[in-house]
């Protein structure tokens, strides 16, 4: 009844999926100062947790059961009631098992949320994140994960998303925006990232892992995951060198972390977009990817936003710009499934798109800053001045990863 080669594929990319959510800790936590390495990463981990048990609760049901056309799903499927070791994916070609279908799915849930931890590391309290994390998970990405891929609203409308360039990049860097302007400025800033190697570290586990992520979303093993897979280390590759290029020029070093920012920049973009475009739009949108969200990072700077990891300037913009460039060169040529963009004469599949764009930003940052007032009122949000001075792994945790520091 089930295809085992496509079946297969779809293992190995769930797995690939899941092993960014450890090279996301890595990452982040090479970013931060070496009195807050644990609080970061424990952000990550416990996601790994937190959202598996969410997922299988009702996270899932919400996002692929019933609500067709709608913003959210049913809870016929809660606790995974209903689906057996013979049932099909209701989505894709339905030759994989619905229980592979779901686990790679919950593999995006698990990397979302701890995508925005990078923006107010340092300063929210872990009982509160918890909290956070639950909210942000029912109340903005399920309902984002159902419209755009659980035949919802936003499918019926014919936005296209590849493998999350709303779902997830777009709405994290919104959330991660609105964050920062809830929670304020750290009092206690890290000047420099304590370890570049383990942010080089994140960025490899990352980018292998993304192969999964963007190539996995095919659901299948056909021409378009190839081109997917090709698609997303094209991207990386151009947008990687371009930011450290920029760098070079108006920093006067060519800096590795501006080649590793780059890179995850160029992730980002191409996500949304991988299954759609050809490899030579891929490489343009690599490069655009690369200056536009050098720019964006440095516009941040200007305006004083303590956004610590340049979420909303790398996965925000990225996603966002992703989406338009999905709208502007996407081919029916490389995907059946797609459209074709305002280069093919696609004026109105573009301007949905846009409209998108503008929509998933709002809501993405209007529940998050009331999400966070609302948590605030059950528990601190904001660490205290002595707990930020004494670093929090040792105030929060009673750990850390560097003894005698």
């Amino acid at each position: 009844m089930f295809d085992t080669g496509n079946t297969g594929f779809m293992l190995v990319a769930t797995s690939l999926v899941m092993l960014m959510t450890p090279g996301l800790a890595f990452f982040y936590g090479g970013l931060v100062g070496r009195r807050n390495v644990l609080t970061i990463m424990i952000q990550s981990f416990v996601s790994m947790g937190v959202t598996t048990i969410i997922w299988w609760a009702y996270g899932y049901s919400l996002c692929f059961s019933g609500g067709e056309g709608g913003i959210i799903g049913n809870l016929d499927k809660i606790f995974m009631l209903g689906v057996t070791l013979h049932t099909p994916s209701p989505f894709g070609t339905g030759n994989i098992p619905e229980f592979v279908f779901m686990a790679y799915q919950m593999m995006f849930a698990i990397i979302t949320p701890a995508l925005i931890t990078g923006a107010f590391s340092n300063r929210v309290r872990f009982g509160a994140y918890l909290l956070f994390l639950i909210g942000w998970l029912t109340l903005v990405y399920f309902p984002f994960v159902h419209m755009v891929w659980g035949n919802g609203l936003l499918a019926k409308l014919g936005v296209l998303d590849f493998a999350g360039g709303i779902v997830v990049h777009n709405i994290a860097g919104m959330a991660a925006l609105a964050s920062v302007l809830y929670v304020g400025r750290r009092r206690v800033g890290d000047s420099v990232p304590h370890s570049i190697p383990l942010v080089a570290l994140g960025t490899g586990l990352l980018w292998f892992g993304w192969y999964g992520f963007n190539a996995g979303s095919e659901l299948k093993v056909d021409a378009v995951t190839g081109v997917a897979f090709l698609n997303t280390d094209i991207a990386a590759s151009f947008a990687g060198p371009v930011w450290m290029l920029l760098a070079w020029i108006f920093e006067r070093k060519p800096k590795f972390l501006g080649l590793l920012t780059g890179a995850v920049a160029g992730l980002a973009t191409i996500t949304p977009c991988a299954g759609y475009v050809t490899p030579t739009s891929a490489a343009i949108i690599g490069i655009l990817a690369g200056i536009v969200c050098y720019f964006a990072v440095n516009l941040k700077n200007r305006l004083k936003w303590d956004d610590a990891l340049d979420v909303w300037g790398v996965h925000g913009v990225g996603g966002a710009l992703g989406i338009l460039l999905l709208g502007l060169m996407a081919s029916k040529a490389v995907n059946e499934a797609g459209a074709d963009g305002l280069l093919r004469g696609g004026g109105g599949f573009f301007m949905i798109q846009l409209l998108t764009v503008i929509g998933s930003s709002i809501y993405a940052f209007g529940f998050t800053y009331i999400m966070l007032w609302l948590i605030n009122k059950v528990t601190r949000v904001r660490t205290s001045e002595s707990e930020e001075e004494k670093g929090l792994d040792a105030s929060l945790h009673g750990e850390e990863a560097y003894q005698g520091v």
